[in-house]
This record gives structure tokens, sequence and C-alpha cells, in this order.
């Protein structure tokens, strides 16, 4: 399972490696166990579902430490989402920005695409790799807080969805419900799943788009403020307080790219809409 989760990925920088290591007890049940709490606590990210599932990952010293229950890997989706990925909190905060947004790319000009929760990140990007982008991420980008080129990465290899979008992408309708996604049903989709859909690790954004698919007024891409796409990034940063002026360096050299809202209501035109703006800059 963990070759399925972190063996996708390519090396592409030299770091200090994270130290995971993982126990496996025996469970009195066969059940899938609870939906996690988080807790952050200094530099620990501690996820608890129960006695025998939880796990803590330190961020300054770039360990984890996992305990399942057989009963969690009876259920892969459940424990690859709540626990064995939970080392990516040391990646996201020693060497990362994280920035709660998707990511695709056309003709190697990257756009940001971002928004709360239910904004329509996931079905965008997806909407846009179906139509010949190069997909990077859906709502988890990561920005390269050493870098100087506004470089984010991300898990190219999944989409998640919520269960309504079967309606606009028939093919994910057969796809399994994540189990205890209480308050967030989800679907995970594997890229590799279709056919000529080109993905990348990373990608350098040229434009930074904000998501507004409820507006009342005429569709159309319009600037949006830098202040609130400030607040809006720093919201999100998480880890060991020595981290944070490092990420608001990194957020700052983000905010030189141009940054829009798109007001939309049909996908097909956001996609398009998109397209004319990597192709004509505005």
């Amino acid at each position: 399972m963990l070759e399925g989760i972190w063996g996708k990925f390519e090396q592409r920088y030299n770091t200090t490696p994270i130290s995971s290591e993982v126990h496996l007890v025996t469970s009195d049940s066969l059940d899938c166990p609870p939906l996690p709490v988080y807790r952050l606590m200094s530099s620990l990210f501690i996820s608890i579902a129960d006695k025998d599932n939880y796990s803590i990952v330190d961020m300054e010293r770039n360990t984890a430490q996992i305990c399942l229950s057989d009963a969690a890997l009876r259920h892969k989706l459940y424990a690859g989402y709540y626990f064995l990925g939970t080392p990516v909190s040391c990646i996201a905060s020693c060497h990362t920005t994280p920035v709660h947004a998707g990511c695709v790319a056309l003709n190697g000009r990257g756009v940001l695409l971002c928004g709360d929760s239910g904004a329509g990140k996931s079905t965008l990007s997806y909407a846009c790799a179906r139509n010949g982008w190069t997909y990077v991420s859906d709502d988890g980008s990561y920005l390269l807080s050493s870098g100087k080129d506004r470089v984010v990465t991300g898990n190219c290899h999944q989409v998640r969805f919520r269960p309504t979008a079967a309606e606009l992408f028939p093919e994910i309708g057969e796809l399994k419900m994540m189990p205890r996604a209480a308050g967030k049903p989800s679907v995970e989709m594997q890229t590799s799943m279709i056919p000529g859909l080109t993905c990348a690790q990373a990608t350098k954004v040229d434009f930074i788009v904000f998501l507004n698919r409820h507006s009342e007024g005429r569709q159309g891409l319009v600037p949006y403020r830098k202040d609130v796409t400030r607040n809006f990034m720093r919201q999100m940063l998480f880890g060991p307080p020595n981290t944070r002026d490092r990420q608001h360096a990194a957020i700052e050299q983000l905010l030189t790219a141009e940054v829009f809202e798109l007001r939309y209501k049909d996908l097909n035109w956001a996609v398009h809409r998109l397209e004319k703006l990597v192709h004509d800059g505005r």
C-alpha cells in the first residue's frame, strides 16, 4: 500500500529524508475505524481515530509514527488518506508553502485555481485536463519555499471529486466513496485510469485565478485584489513558527503573478476562457 501512495513520485530534490514507522496491531473488529480528529501542537501534527489507529508527525524532526489496525488496512482508501499520507506534513512545513488550490498548465504556463472548499477546483482542474491541459493537482498545491520561480508541485496521480461530479464525468460513476468522509463525501480517481491524460508533478505558475461559479452577473474574467489573495493564502499555513517567514516570502514571490477572479456558470465556457487567458495573457 505504501508503494501505491508514495512510489509513484519521482525524486526531484535532495532533502533530508522523512523517517516513518508504521506499526500494525490486531483489532477486535473488522469495521472501518472512525473518522480521525486532528490536533496541531507546536511542531506536532496528531491524527487520532481510536486507540489502535493514530499518527504523530513531528514536522521539525522529519519523523512520523503511525499505528494502524488490520481493520483499517482492509479499507485502503481510509488508511491511505487519513494515516499513511500524513508524513506529507513534514514536506509541507519544511520545504514548501501549502496553497489551497488546484493547478493545471497549458503550453508550459501554469494556472493556480483558488477558492474555498466546494468552489469547484477539482472539477475545473479535471475538465481542463480532459481538454488537453497538463494536470498537476486538484486542490492541494505546494509552493516551493526556496524557489524564486513560482514553482508549485502537487499530487498529479489522483483527483478527488464530490459524488455529484458523476453528472459531469460519467467515468467516475462507479468509483467507491471515501470511507468516513463525514461532512465532505468524496470519491477518488487515479489519473492513470484515463488514457491520454497528461500529468506533471510540478509547473511554474503564471496566473492565479479565484473561482466564482455562483456569480449572479455575467460570466467573465476580472482582476482580483492581491491583498485578499495574500490573506487567503496565509490562512492555510501550518507548521513550526520558524518556517513562517520563509512561507510568507514564498507567497510574496507567488503574488508577482497576475491574479484574477473567474465568474462562470458553464464549465466548458470556463475551460475555454482559461485557454484564452493563457494564450492572450488576459
